[in-house]
């Protein structure tokens, strides 16, 4: 069932617009919204219309740009003063992913090392380092894929967990690249994906995206995890990341813990993919990255047409923190890495 691919974000710079594709309707409807401001840009990070670490970090480049383009053009003091607002709101609109900030770090960079420069001259060198954000995160996703593939055998059973896949990033995806090329190549994976609870980015996006290019995919409830591993079906676990720390400590999204708790259990091997932009060597473990908390009605009355649940207490943090002594590889665009992770993820930068 080979269709046309889903692309989350594209530039339109004859609209000034950043295009996205809405991740909330998805898979009941396939909706492109064009957003120009970046209040429009920032809201649909926010509420999740553009998601997964490395397609977030694409919408902040071209979101960072296009505020550059409406700037005011008098005084690089006045530019830089109108482009460091829009950098600091696009960097509010999510805590987790590093990628939003290493793309407007990067933006950033670019403006001031031009600070002689015509005003008109920053904003189109802007335009050519988002779109070279976004050509880069097309090669890395192969790459990591390629990778990936490597550690997998045709036939083999593969749980994943969250969505990682081409609408999370860009092309193949992260940890949904392997599987898809591995259908490109006859591999015959046969993928279990996680539901994901509150936001069923299992059901309704990995699962959507796996159907689609024709993967043998069964969708399982989170707490199915388990059974499947025991009954001998997993023969390996690939999840994405949003964060991964100096000693290898992953974050991602809420329930990738306990897969990886599960998965030590039954001596299933636990990868970790992502780009290299994903690393943040400054955050020296888990326990310092921050976990964003979104609305507890998320648990309570998201998908329900009446609440399932009393107004109690609610707890619903979007991410968990993966111990780096559960994961058995960080698979990157640039090679594998392996215990010991502080060692080997700086080599990786070298």
């Amino acid at each position: 069932m080979s269709l046309e691919p889903l692309i989350p974000n594209r530039l339109d710079d004859e609209k000034s617009a950043l295009v996205v594709l809405d991740q909330t309707l998805l898979p009941g409807e396939v909706v492109y919204r064009a957003l120009h401001t970046t209040e429009e840009i920032c809201h649909a990070i926010k509420t999740l219309q553009v998601r997964g670490a490395p397609a977030i970090g694409v919408a902040a480049g071209y979101g960072a740009y296009l505020g550059a383009k409406a700037a005011p053009e008098e005084s690089f003091d006045a530019f830089y003063g109108y482009f460091s607002a829009v950098r600091d709101a696009l960097a509010a609109s999510r805590p987790t992913a590093v990628n939003l900030f290493w793309a407007l770090n990067r933006m950033d960079k670019k403006v001031l090392s031009m600070k002689e420069a015509p005003i008109p001259a920053i904003k189109a060198a802007l335009k050519e380092e988002s779109l070279a954000i976004h050509r880069e995160d097309i090669a890395q996703n192969k790459a990591i894929s390629e990778y990936g593939l490597s550690l997998l055998k045709p036939g083999d059973g593969i749980l994943t967990h969250c969505n990682a896949g081409p609408i999370a990033t860009s092309e193949y995806g992260t940890a949904l690249g392997p599987i898809l090329l591995g259908q490109e190549k006859g591999y015959g994976f046969k993928v279990f994906a996680d539901e994901t609870r509150p936001l069923l980015q299992g059901a309704r996006l990995t699962a959507f995206e796996l159907h689609r290019a024709g993967v043998d995919v069964t969708l399982i409830c989170d707490n199915m995890a388990s059974m499947v591993m025991k009954n001998g079906w997993v023969q390996a676990c690939l999840v994405g990341c949003d964060r991964v720390a100096a000693n290898g400590d992953v974050a991602n999204k809420i329930g990738t813990s306990g897969v990886a708790i599960l998965a030590k259990h039954y001596g299933i091997p636990f990868y970790v993919l992502g780009p290299t932009t994903t690393i943040d060597l400054d955050c020296p473990t888990g326990a310092d990255i921050p976990i964003e908390q979104r609305d507890p009605e998320e648990i309570r009355s998201l998908w329900y047409e009446k609440p399932m649940a009393p107004r109690c207490k609610m707890f619903n943090p979007a991410f968990d923190v993966t111990d780096h002594e559960l994961i058995a590889g960080i698979i990157t665009e640039k090679g594998i890495a392996r215990p010991p992770y502080s060692e080997s993820l700086r080599k990786l930068f070298e």
